[in-house]
């Protein structure tokens, strides 16, 4: 069983996030492809194919993958840029909300990582060893979240000050017991681990994005550019729900929004997919490893990318990790500029917090 953890253990989810905020080589085992030789992608929709509700097509595209050149803010883990291609697929348009998820867990009676009980016994099987176990009253359901009253803060590499295990934290009480989310059915759903999004996608015969897809969807149609909408930084608050003033003490919310946001509440990309910067990180199918990009080929184009074979994160040695993209809503320039196409973090798959979600994908070989 997967184990949602208390404050005790978040750390090494937090050394993660802290990380990306502000390497042991591997071989990759996808295809690879000669520049010159024609690629055969599946680029159009077929006119056999009618597109799912909800979604959107994206054409097969060979584009360049991890951070631009110009990019001042890209971390080791972005580079190098690279090659690849992938066949066209359809995207959902926004993130998964509260009432699509809620269907799910109607239709199944499904019980999300964070509501489940905690194990110590299996937990500990993840932990170093020798770690003591915490008092039982730490060891209750519930998941991380972002504390709402921190101020004075000032040393942005103590990132427990603005974090909080908050036990009964889930997807229907993002903020503890005494919260819900009646009138917030087109919020996405948060609280959600990696295990959760893989349940849901089994249910409604969908699957997460590889990494590749994921930023093939975020560029639309305007490749080579830093954010969804290009390169101009000066959009950022008009495009995306993001931080803006002194984080993590003060959010001034010029971008109409100090928390989460309704899915869809800023301006679409080019193909008209939402919030692919910003509002929740949304979790991907592949493995995070620090070092994945130094594995792949410059000369050569790697086609449909799977990701590494295994985790890799030195700051996080005991428990795997996926891929999670586009940012949050806690996302600062000063701190966490992860709003950009290239910006990449790894998260446990069974961890769960209130700035994460996902959204899925259906290939043409699924319907």
């Amino acid at each position: 069983m997967h184990l949602s953890k208390p404050f005790y253990y978040i750390i090494l989810i937090l050394l993660a996030f802290a990380t990306g905020c502000k390497q042991n080589s591997e071989k990759n085992t996808e295809e690879t492809v000669e520049m010159r030789e024609p690629l055969k992608l599946v680029v159009i929709q077929p006119d056999t194919v009618a597109t799912p509700q909800g979604m959107v097509w994206v054409s097969g595209v060979n584009f360049t993958q991890g951070a631009a050149s110009s990019d001042v803010l890209a971390l080791p883990r972005e580079k190098p840029a690279h090659p690849v291609a992938v066949d066209g697929f359809f995207i959902d348009q926004t993130e998964v909300t509260n009432a699509q998820f809620r269907k799910f867990v109607e239709a199944t009676g499904y019980i999300t990582v964070a509501e489940q009980p905690v194990d110590w016994e299996q937990m500990k099987k993840e932990l170093p060893p020798g770690t003591p176990k915490p008092a039982d009253s730490l060891l209750q359901p519930g998941s991380l979240i972002f504390n709402r009253s921190v101020e004075g803060v000032s040393d942005l590499s103590n990132y427990a000050q603005w974090w909080e295990w908050k036990t009964g934290a889930n997807w229907k009480h993002p903020q503890g017991p005494e919260s819900s989310i009646i009138n917030k059915d087109n919020y996405p759903v948060v609280h959600i681990a990696y295990t959760d999004a893989m349940a849901y996608c089994r249910w409604a015969n969908r699957r997460l994005p590889t990494e590749a897809e994921w930023e093939a969807a975020a560029f639309g149609k305007l490749h080579g550019g830093v954010y969804t909408w290009g390169n101009d930084e000066n959009s950022l608050v008009t495009k995306a729900n993001t931080w803006q003033g002194d984080f993590p003490n003060r959010n001034s919310a010029q971008d109409g929004n100090s928390y989460l946001a309704p899915v869809a509440a800023y301006d679409s990309n080019s193909l008209g997919i939402y919030d692919m910067a910003g509002n929740v990180w949304e979790f991907t199918a592949d493995w995070f490893s620090v070092s994945y990009y130094e594995s792949l080929p410059l000369d050569k184009i790697t086609v449909n990318p799977q990701g590494p074979l295994k985790s890799y994160n030195p700051q996080n040695q005991f428990q795997p990790e996926k891929v999670i993209k586009g940012g949050s809503f806690l996302c600062d320039k000063s701190y966490c500029a992860s709003y950009r196409i290239s910006a990449r973090m790894g998260q446990t798959i069974d961890s769960a917090s209130d700035h994460t979600g996902f959204r899925t994908v259906v290939d043409i070989t699924m319907l």
